[in-house]
Formats: C-alpha cells, structure tokens, sequence
C-alpha cells in the first residue's frame, strides 16, 4: 500500500441505530481458536455500535483508522476494504454541534485554542475507535493531521495523500484545509502561536499528544506570552455510543517464528541501551513492544498489537498491560522471561513512584506527553531523548524471520494468482463484478491458508478513476462495477503467523488509452530502476527514493506518498525506522524490507501502481566501498499487455523477463496443470 496510507471508518449505517453482530461459526471453530481464547458466551454476540451515515467519502492505511474489536470473516478480524472499521456513534449529528460544544468547554476551560491531533497513547499509526477523536470532531478520515479549533475558525492539516479526500468530507463545514508542505501554509504551531494572545493558553490531551509535538508548540507560544494547559475535552464531550478500549486476548509469537525469545531481546536491548548512556527504556510504542516481548494480540484491527507498555532496567521488565486479557500460557512465558505483569491503567502511578535511579531513554516522537511529564518529574529519574534503539532492531529482519517471510510471501502469490485467474474467468463469462467482489475472491484464497490470520490492511480495490485516490476503498453504498475496459488497482496484503504481505497490481480489463498506455509503462520503469537499484552503503532513504522518482520525472510526473515502507514481521504493514521517501535519512542496512511502489495518479481519471515487496541485501566489497542492492520477496505477474512498445530498455526488459521466470519458478510446483498453464502465459518473455 502507499507509504504511509491511512485506513478509514466504514460506512455507517444509514439509521444510526445499533446493530448485534454475531461472531461467525468459522471463527470459533478456527484453527489458531487455543491461541487467541476468548469468552464464547460474548463473542456469540457482541453489540456494535454503528454512527449515522455523514455524506463522507470511505477510504482506506493510511490504511489505513477506528477498529472493529471482535473477529469476524476476515481472518481473526476483518478488515475489509468495504468495512474499514468499527463505526463510530456521533452523538451530535453534525460537525457544527460538536464543534459549537468543543467551544464552549474551551470557554469553561480557560483555552482560546484547541489542538486535536490523529493519534492514541502510542503515537500509533493506525488508531483503535476509541481514539479517532479527530474524526468524530471533523469529520476527517485521514492519519499524519491535526485539528485546530480557535473561538471563530477551525482548520485542519492533512498531506498531499489526503488533499482531494479532505476537501471533500470537509465540504459543507466551516473548517479550512490547510495542506501541509504546500508554499504559503502554515505550520501547525505558527497557526496556534497566531491565534493566540499573550496570557492566553492552547488545551490539547497529553496522552494523545507527543512530548516531540508540545515541545514544538512550547517554543511556538513562548514567542506570544501563550502556555499549553493539558486537558482532555475528547472525553469530556465524546461519551455517548464510544467505543470502549480495546481488550483482546494477547498471546506470544513462538520463538520459533520470532527467532529470539523475549528475554534474548531483552539482554539486546540492555547492551543498546549501555552503548547510548542510558540504564533504562519506557517502551511506548506498540510494535516496539510487540516486536520485544514476542507479544500480539487483536487490539487494532488488521495490526495485531497490543495496547500496552513497558519499563526495561537491568534488572527488571514490567509490562503495563490489563492483565485479565493476557492468556495462561503467555503470563507464563513472560515471566519465565523475567517479565512482571502490571495493569495498564497504573502507568503514570508507578513511574511517578518509581524511587530506583535511572537514567531512562524515552524518544519525545514516540512517547505521549503525559509520560513524559510524570518521568521528567520523577526525581530519581533522569530522562533522555534520543532514538528508540528498537526501531532499527526490528527493522533489520534476523535470519528466521526473514526465512519464515519469504515462504509467506510465496504462498500469498500462489493466492494472488489464483484470484487473477478467477478474476479474468468471470469476467470474460460475462458476470458482473465490482470493487466489492475483488475483496471477497482474495479473502477466499488468501483465508484457506493454514496460517492466515488477518488481512493486513483493508484491500484497495479501485477500477477508473476510483483509482486516482490513493487511499480508496469501496463501500456497499459507493462502489463501482468492472467494466471491460481500462485498470483495476488492486493493493492488498495478509498477516500469517510466519509474514506480513503487502502488494500491488493495476490489471488491465480491456482496451486501454495511449494515455494509460503510457502512464502504466512509466510506473512499470520506476519500479524496475528502483528493483535492480545499486548503491554504496552510505546513502540514505531519501537517496534512494529518487531512483524510482526519476523516470516520472523525465515525464514532469511525480506522485505526492513515498515510494515505499518498511513492513514488519507478523505485525503492522508500516513500520520504521526506514522508508522511501524525500525525508528519511536512515541508511538501508541487509535484512531491511521495504515496498518499492511508485505510481501515477491522475484525478478522476486513473490511478496506477505496482509494488512488490524487496530485502535489501549485501552486493560487493571492493577499493570503492561496501555495495547493497535488492532483491524480490514477492513473486507475483506483472501485466505486460499495457507495456508500449519501444519504451523499456535493454536492460529493463531483460529484469522483467528474470522476474518472470522466477515466479514460474517459484509458484509453479504449487499450482495444478491448468493454473500452471495460465502462470506461463503471463510469465512468457517479451521482446524489446
């Protein structure tokens, strides 16, 4: 999916009255049901709440963001790309009311300014409902924004992603867009630091807000004569139909999947932490932790985290987490690994309780400021900020992981294939199908595997011009039917209990326009130059990034998300700390995974992407440095139909032509006759 994409609500139901789901037969009879035990006798129905239907355009990451906490048909939790998330009861109807009541309590408060950012206690990039508050305010279905509301004006900040979607679900509102990084528009502390006077103050929730985010305001303000003062109107205001904290059985990675266990991850993250000056880590985020402990759950749908977090000394790991839904046999894995369980809500007590000396890491980006408070206030702790060591541990993938992700990678592409051959089969048969029918076909093969455990995002299948936004996804109310003519983009991906996948094709089903023609054969180029890509070992992300920019370039083209992200293992389909992109200056190490999906997207009228995923990998040692380069994990066809003739070079053409005859390679033992019959025809070499 693209970089950074945000997932969003489904659509509501258009009555806004409540509606029991049940639990489906499937899952209780699933096969990893002793791994995640639940309460049958509440799982066999569960009310869902369902918010009234607001004239919004559904989108998916980033897909990517409220979340249905019970499993359902996609996997363990569903994650459909018509049923984004757990709906939302927005007890006053309009934006108006609420933002008229927000006004008010800002007023009782003594705030001039609220600032409302997309975020959880976690700095998460996808958000349990609990914590869609931007939403619920605004209106807003997007990640990476803020909402700012002054005593006469309101404006939100979203990026380029989210321009044409926010423009839209912010229409009939009085909330101005601001789009960050464009000339002219402010950053969201000058925008506060203007609206306020000297004396007054700016209110925002230190839990949903980062350390890294209010020290940025603090310095802002301090310019006008202007404080910060921490509250939290969200839950002061938003009461009625949220939906509660999530709560899902939290269960261990086996080592034998994980490679390490947590008490090994632990030791490694002592000797991190010694090497940086520090005795001691506050573990906020939730892949971190997950990645530490081996520790998964269903808190978030189609990201199987738990909300928790942790406190690493020398000597001691405490896990902050409600432990009635830890599982027997996880309590006692974590404590055979040293690990004490704590409750979630006792965090702030502890640490303000805490009377050992320790000189604690905790990264202002990541950590909420209402953490952050409480350590810096701790006299026995002194508090340092600096680069979670954690994040470049679990980015660089150790031997088993990546062997377990290749073989998941292999069996997601033989579910790939089969979906594109029952694709084409029913469309030449004449039936009619929608973005909707795409969803259900791969969700069939990808949920007959013996590993499978969730979609890992909800899939964005988007036909014409559905396409041009980046983060689409179909709703039974807003769908398009497949025609025979012009691309299917189709970006979806699974979790199993050995890999994460995530991959685009843009098939074609008919004739094409030269202009598609052209658009779909310089993606192709851009994914090509980024696939074969040759660097010293000193360049950074952002270096890279332009390898694939570049052929788009030639052609004034460029696409408004980075060209690719790291995806974890068993985990979330976005991670850090490296990603594709015109910012990030981690330098890619072997063992990183990262998506190389460049794209054209053109309004209303197409929307073009592929994407594999690829492991970086050593090349060569020699008199002029250490050398690194890629290699495929996903072994998918890619349409060659669309290609223009003339177009690709010698060296592009003979690429596509080796990646082909891997994929046949690959996936053709696993396939019966006539599947493999269909494999070699899409596999068959071109000429230049």
């Amino acid at each position: 999916m693209p970089a950074n994409l945000a997932l969003t609500p489904e659509t509501a139901n258009p009555s806004g009255e409540k509606v029991v789901q049940k639990r489906p037969q499937a899952f209780l009879n699933h096969k990893y049901k002793n791994i995640f035990p639940l309460n049958m006798a509440r799982a066999q129905a569960e009310v869902i709440p369902n918010r009234p239907a607001p004239a919004l355009q559904s989108f998916s990451r980033n897909d990517t963001i409220g979340h249905r906490k019970i499993p359902c048909r996609r996997g363990l939790f569903r994650r459909s790309g018509h049923r984004k998330k757990e709906a939302v009861i927005m007890s006053m109807n309009t934006v108006p009311e609420r933002l008229a009541a927000l006004r008010a309590a800002m007023a009782a408060n003594g705030v001039a300014v609220y600032l409302i950012p997309v975020g959880d206690p976690h700095a998460s990039e996808y958000l349990p409902c609990h914590y869609t508050s931007l939403t619920w305010f605004s209106g807003f279905h997007g990640e990476n924004s803020n909402f700012v509301v002054t005593r006469t004006e309101s404006a939100l900040w979203a990026d380029g992603r989210y321009f044409v979607q926010a423009e839209k679900e912010i229409a009939s509102t009085e909330i101005k867009l601001q789009r960050m990084g464009e000339p002219g528009v402010p950053t969201v502390e000058e925008y506060c630091a203007n609206a306020l006077n000297e004396g007054e103050a700016l209110g925002l929730c230190g839990l949903t807000a980062s350390t890294a985010l209010v020290n940025d305001l603090k310095k802002a303000l301090e310019k006008k004569g202007a404080s910060i003062k921490t509250l939290n109107l969200e839950d002061e205001l938003w009461t009625e139909g949220r939906p509660a904290l999530p709560d899902t059985p939290a269960w261990i990675l086996p080592k034998e999947y994980a490679g390490f266990s947590p008490a090994e991850k632990l030791d490694q993250l002592r000797s991190k932490l010694k090497e940086l000056g520090c005795t001691a880590q506050f573990v906020g985020k939730l892949d971190n932790l997950a990645w530490l402990l081996n520790l998964r759950a269903m808190d978030i749908e189609c990201t199987p985290y738990a909300m928790a977090y942790c406190y690493v000394t020398p000597s001691r790991a405490v896990l902050f987490i409600n432990t009635a839904r830890v599982t027997p046999e996880a309590k006692a894995e974590l404590e055979a690994n040293g690990i004490t369980l704590a409750e979630y809500d006792d965090v702030l007590k502890f640490l303000a309780a805490e009377t050992e000396p320790q000189t604690v890491l905790a990264e202002c980006s990541t950590v909420n400021y209402a953490v952050y408070q409480v350590l810096e206030q701790n006299p026995a702790l002194t508090v340092k900020d600096g680069t979670d060591p954690l994040l470049m541990m679990k980015g660089v993938k150790n031997e088993t992981e990546l062997a377990h992700t290749k073989q998941a990678h292999i069996r997601d592409a033989v579910a790939m294939v089969r979906f594109q051959i029952e694709l084409e089969s029913r469309l030449a048969a004449g039936e009619t199908l929608t973005e909707l029918t795409v969803d259900e076909i791969l969700h069939k093969y990808r949920s007959a595997d013996d590993k499978f455990l969730v979609e890992s995002f909800g899939t964005i299948a988007a036909y014409g011009g559905n396409a041009a936004m980046m983060h689409y996804h179909a709703t039974p109310e807003n769908h398009a039917v497949l025609e025979k003519k012009g691309f299917l983009l189709v970006d979806s991906g699974a979790t199993y209990m050995d890999g994460t996948t995530d991959i685009t094709r843009t098939y074609p089903l008919g004739p094409l326009t030269e202009d598609e023609k052209r658009f779909y054969t310089w993606t192709l180029q851009s994914h090509i130059d980024l696939a074969k890509a040759v660097w010293l070992d000193y360049c950074e992300c952002k270096m890279i990034d332009t390898i694939a920019r570049e052929p788009l370039w030639r052609h004034l083209i460029n696409y408004r998300c980075g060209t690719g992200h790291s995806v974890s293992f068993v985990g979330n389909v976005h991670e850090g700390p490296h990603a594709l992109n015109s910012r990030n200056t981690t330098r890619m190490r072997p063992g990183m995974v990262v998506t190389d999906e460049p794209g054209v997207y053109e309004t209303d009228l197409v929307g073009i992407r592929i994407e594999n995923e690829l492991v970086c990998v050593h090349k060569a040692d020699n008199q002029y440095g250490t050398f690194l380069g890629f290699e495929p994990l996903m072994f998918v066809p890619i349409a060659t139909s669309p290609i223009l003739p003339g177009v690709l070079d010698k060296d592009e053409i003979a690429w596509l032509n080796d990646y082909h005859r891997q994929v046949f390679a690959k996936l053709a033992p696993r396939l019966n006759d006539e599947e493999r019959s269909w494999l070699a025809e899409k596999c068959a070499a071109i000429g230049c």
